[in-house]
């Protein structure tokens, strides 16, 4: 029997090669297909992209249908250049340009033309195509949007660029794609699928009916619809109160973690990068490097927190221990620290607790506490390490995880940082040599993004929920354990009571008393940012930044801010009146302090960026 083994093994695989030679030359068709491809003509069919709404169901963007100029080259035939481009209105040289383009790409597929013709020209234009072999029109949805704002939130969408389709085997030439904000992070979801129908054509590749029946042929599937936790109602009104400034808002709910508005301040009207004149639009906006209003300040730009850094400061000494609700600390308009120098700070009762200190934003109160939590430790280099690793658990320092596709994690210093800084161990640096890091000035950077969950985890009392602005996808709410699982601070509980009280007591007598929002009992704090930059080598100071943060209601949140103005001097000047507007609106639906919003309306900072830009009046710092 073992002599017929290598036989059988022999008959048994000539069998199975047989059997699948018979399959796929007789039941598979897709060798079929491949043999007739050149006899067969591709379209595809593209899907609606998915609608946009804010969360209370205001609907943001839908779609329009456009029309694409398409050509497939080798199927072009004699025509008059000229005619041709007058119709499609180009010049003959660009559309001499697009058809090499297409050349280059593929002879046999098709390539755009003219992207984005409107309905009206496209009636105009279909009447004369049969004049030009080789060229038909694609059908598309473009982008309608229903509002004015939120253009940073949304983003925009344009052609695929020859990398996408080189890398993406979805795409094809003139094919749109997301290109920032929740178009471009939620592109796959969005987009839908594409239908594809094959056309059996004749030897003149005309075609003349459907391939094989149309058995292959699929539908498209339209991209599904996504509710933002944006609230369009107060996005607007963050926008119109941030006119005529730079800077940006964020609010969040600290329940939730969901973005109610992000306002980057200049920005543009989405409309603008729809249609035939995106691209010229695009241009105009990039090339606005004063106002750069394709700039997310609210993700994108880094500050210095000044004062808002304060109660998170005096709440990590409160978890070391180095201070308690009780212990105060003498300042006489500052104080000196050897060989070192002298933190000025303003006039104030004096000695003050935490409490009054974060009230009366206490410069002294907060760089000695700060002074004492390095200090803890056996050495400089322990404490900061220990330092960053508290403010690491509030979420600074790194990018926050939202659901945006920008974004920059700002920056805290460490051992190693002040090591290379100090040249250590050559020359030894110790806790005052950082005591500006204690009142959020120093190498201390955030965004205005990580500022407002600042606040909402100071609300919540130590926790948060990472901020985003997807809440539904079809109707049905996100259940990604990234925004739904709580992230805890290392500082306990029971620490932030005294920090939310000094909080509520910047509005009940503390410097931004006079903001206050009736029937809303508000927690805030006030900063004021130094602003330097480098002239010709030499380091020049600016006009300090306004800063707020705040959240209300004080003992059951339902919302937490950070406003950012650019220049705006000091934090109750601008940030804090902008901030009050914001929490009343959105709490209570109306506006009680119109005088607030006057004073915001009235005074704009226009001179004070023209200013800025022909470099007069500067600080030089040598």
């Amino acid at each position: 029997m073992r002599k017929f083994l290598l036989f059988f093994l022999i008959i048994f695989i000539g069998l199975v090669f047989i059997g699948r030679l018979l399959y796929l030359q007789i039941f598979d068709p897709s060798f079929s297909i491949i043999s007739e491809r050149n006899a067969i003509k591709t379209e595809y069919i593209y899907p609606q992209r998915g609608n946009i709404y804010d969360r209370n169901g205001k609907l943001m963007v839908s779609n329009q249908p456009i029309y694409d100029v398409m050509v497939i080259p080798q199927e072009v035939k004699e025509f008059d250049t000229l005619e041709f481009a007058n119709l499609l209105t180009i010049t003959p040289e660009r559309l001499r340009t697009q058809l090499d383009k297409a050349k280059i790409y593929s002879p046999r597929l098709a390539s755009v033309v003219v992207p984005q013709v409107s309905k009206q020209e496209y009636a105009y234009i279909q009447e004369k195509m049969r004049k030009f072999p080789g060229f038909y029109i694609q059908k598309r949805a473009l982008r309608d949007y229903k509002v004015s704002g939120a253009a940073n939130v949304l983003g925009y969408i344009s052609e695929a660029s020859p990398h996408d389709v080189n890398t993406n085997s979805y795409y094809e030439p003139g094919d749109l794609i997301g290109r920032s904000g929740i178009e471009q992070q939620y592109e796959e979801i969005l987009r839908g699928k594409k239908g594809v129908k094959y056309l059996q054509t004749d030897r003149f590749s005309k075609a003349i009916g459907p391939y094989k029946e149309g058995v292959f042929d699929t539908l498209p599937v339209k991209g599904k619809d996504l509710t933002l936790s944006i609230d369009m109602e107060l996005q607007e009104y963050g926008e119109m109160l941030m006119q005529q400034k730079r800077g940006g808002i964020v609010a969040i709910e600290p329940a939730t973690g969901e973005i109610l508005s992000l306002v980057t301040a200049p920005s543009y009207d989405p409309s603008l990068l729809v249609g035939r004149k995106r691209s010229e639009n695009f241009t105009r906006l990039w090339n606005d490097t004063i106002n750069k209003p394709l700039l997310d300040r609210s993700l994108l730009a880094t500050y210095p927190p000044g004062s808002t850094f304060k109660p998170i400061s005096g709440a990590i000494a409160l978890q070391e221990g180095v201070v308690n609700k009780n212990t105060k600390i003498s300042c006489h308009n500052g104080f000196s620290y050897g060989r070192r120098g002298r933190m000025a700070c303003a006039a104030h009762a004096s000695p003050l607790s935490i409490v009054a200190a974060t009230a009366q934003s206490c410069n002294t109160y907060f760089a000695k506490s700060y002074w004492w939590t390095i200090d803890n430790y056996e050495t400089p280099q322990e404490g900061m390490d220990s330092w960053k690793d508290y403010l690491a658990s509030f979420g600074l320092g790194n990018f926050l995880g939202y659901d945006l596709p920008t974004g920059r994690p700002g920056f805290i210093p460490s051992a190693e940082y002040y090591n290379r800084t100090y040249n250590y161990p050559t020359y030894k640096w110790s806790a005052t040599y950082t005591l500006s890091n204690g009142i959020g000035q120093g190498e201390v950077l955030t965004t205005p993004i990580q500022l407002a969950n600042l606040s909402a985890i100071i609300a919540n009392r130590g926790w948060y929920y990472t901020p985003h602005v997807l809440q539904k996808i079809d109707g049905n709410h996100i259940k990604d354990e990234q925004y739904t699982v709580k992230k805890y601070s290392k500082v306990e509980e029971k620490h932030f009571e005294p920090i939310v009280e000094g909080m509520n007591d910047v509005y009940n007598y503390g410097t931004a008393s006079f903001t206050q929002i009736p029937g809303i009992e508000i927690s805030g704090k006030t900063g004021t940012a130094e602003n330097f930059t480098r002239i010709n080598g030499k380091r020049v100071q600016l006009t300090d930044h306004s800063i707020f943060i705040a959240f209300a209601p004080k003992n059951d949140p339902e919302i937490a801010i950070a406003v950012f103005v650019e220049n705006g001097r000091w934090g109750s000047r601008y940030a804090a009146r902008i901030a009050s507007l914001m929490i009343g609106k959105y709490l209570k639906g109306t506006v009680d302090r119109q005088d607030l919003e006057d004073w915001i309306m009235e005074n704009g900072l226009e001179e004070e960026y023209a200013k800025e830009q022909s470099g007069i009046d500067f600080k030089i710092n040598e």
